[in-house]
């Protein structure tokens, strides 16, 4: 659905690229992330991507056409929630909806749909200078779906998302996927990425270092070993680890499991956060 071949950008007056030599492609229905620091280039990427940079080189193709061959056609295919809310503060959260979808002239949810996606179905004639910046954000993901966009980019979906509204966005993502959305996610929280994307790329400095999905990064850079912590009789807490090859043949393992002071066993995976400081020598905040 995406495909971009050693894209690079430099911002009017800049010397080092925003974007230096990016490749990688996006497969129908996928949701794929960018991961990295802020800084990184994940928001100039999206920006190249739906049309407000010019000025880049390299080969950029949307649904099998080269963007810059795309016309306002191309807003009728695509959905972005930008990072930060832009919405009219007088308005109501219906008055802002309607407003938007006024300007699509194909299918379009209705705004009370829209609205019972993202949970805000409960405030929709709340003047949106009363919502909270959360609330504000979800506001952005419901304008973006409005004309069920085919292909959707996201901009840090969950920033300033309580933990319970930031599953919720989750699983929205989920749930368009199943409905056939191509969605590209560009963040820096690991939690989120983890559990949307079914592919990352690890970007830094404007470069890619390393694309893969989120659980073969983790296996290949973690230990294959398991830790089993567990209290002795003294009152004591104790850890061991075995490696998992042979494991269940393992007698010190073995011997370990019935005891009844058994607290946990772990395998030892390691993060996305350790992989991304291990592959690219960056945090990533």
């Amino acid at each position: 659905m995406i495909e971009v071949s050693s894209l690079a950008f430099t911002y009017p007056g800049g010397s080092i690229p925003a974007v230096d030599d990016l490749t990688f492609h996006i497969a129908p229905g996928e949701v794929f992330g960018f991961l990295g620091p802020s800084g990184a280039g994940k928001s100039t990427t999206l920006s190249i991507l739906i049309g407000l940079l010019r000025g880049w080189t390299g080969d950029v193709r949307v649904a099998g056409r080269e963007l810059g061959k795309w016309g306002p056609d191309y807003y009728r295919r695509i959905g972005v929630s930008f990072e930060y809310p832009n919405h009219y503060l007088k308005l109501t959260a219906r008055e802002n909806l309607e407003y938007f979808r006024s300007l699509h002239d194909g299918k379009a949810e209705t705004v009370d749909d829209a609205l019972a996606m993202v949970s805000l179905d409960g405030h929709a004639d709340q003047p949106v200078l009363e919502f909270s910046k959360g609330m504000k954000m979800r506001l952005n993901l419901a304008r973006s779906l409005l004309h069920r966009p085919d292909i959707w980019f996201l901009d840090e979906p969950t920033t300033g998302l309580d933990p319970v509204n930031a599953v919720r966005i989750r699983e929205l993502i989920r749930a368009r996927q199943r409905s056939g959305t191509t969605t590209l996610v560009a963040t820096h929280d690991m939690n989120t990425a983890e559990a949307v994307c079914d592919r990352l790329g690890f970007i830094v400095d404007g470069k890619i270092a390393a694309i893969d999905a989120p659980a073969a990064f983790r296996r290949r850079h973690g230990k294959r070993v398991v830790e089993v912590r567990w209290e002795g009789d003294d009152g004591l807490e104790a850890t061991e680890q075995f490696p998992l090859q042979g494991l269940s043949t393992n007698a010190r393992f073995l011997e370990l499991l019935p005891s009844p002071g058994l607290l946990s066993i772990h395998s030892l995976e390691a993060t996305l956060e350790d992989v991304f400081v291990h592959v690219t020598g960056k945090a990533l905040r």
